[in-house]
């Protein structure tokens, strides 16, 4: 999803989260400036459907539990913080129930387009890596069968490539594996 500024005013963290408790709509934050998301494609819904489903049957009775885009993430900087949608994320830890935001995931997942690659891989990317308990931040490609998988290691976060239907993501952070050929099953035609 894109996302587009709706005031040049900015709002605190107190007065977004109260605000947007009352829209219809979505909205990310981002350093006081809040941001309207714009809707996604049905490929773009399914996929992350189908990657929730995935991962979501798998941790079942353990202690991580998926997400969907419904709950908020924070990011915080020093110097201003961040609300974000990601369409799917798994967290080990776990706060109040009536929370609506999460500062704790360890698995972010994004399906990205054209529209959202930069931002997804860029901006997004760069705020989720700061959080300490994110493990894995997955790119899932709208467009073809394939995902960048960042993973923290010793040395700071490794990028990998997956691609094909064949392929698998292995997420032994939260005792799950994510195979492509479930994300984009009657998505993507298979070649």
């Amino acid at each position: 999803m894109t996302a587009e500024r709706i005031d040049s005013q900015l709002m605190s963290v107190e007065d977004y989260l109260a605000w947007e408790d009352l829209q219809l709509e979505r909205h990310e934050y981002i350093g006081g400036m809040v941001y309207a998301m714009a809707g996604g494609t049905t490929a773009h819904s399914a996929i992350a459907a189908n990657a929730l489903v995935s991962i979501g049957g798998q941790l079942r009775g353990k202690r991580c539990r998926p997400y969907t885009s419904d709950l908020k993430i924070r990011v915080r900087y020093p110097t201003h913080t961040r609300f974000y949608y990601p369409d799917v994320t798994v967290a080990c830890m776990h706060g109040p129930s009536e929370a609506v935001f999460h500062d704790q995931p360890t698995v972010v997942i994004e399906v990205t387009s054209d529209k959202t690659r930069r931002t997804d891989e860029l901006e997004k990317r760069d705020a989720y890596q700061t959080i300490p308990t994110l493990h894995v931040y997955i790119l899932l490609d709208q467009e073809k069968p394939e995902a960048v998988v960042w993973r923290r290691g010793a040395e700071g976060f490794v990028r990998e490539v997956h691609s094909g239907f064949e392929a698998t993501i292995e997420l032994p952070e939260i005792e799950a594996r994510l195979p492509l050929a479930e994300v984009y099953e009657a998505v993507l035609p298979r070649a």
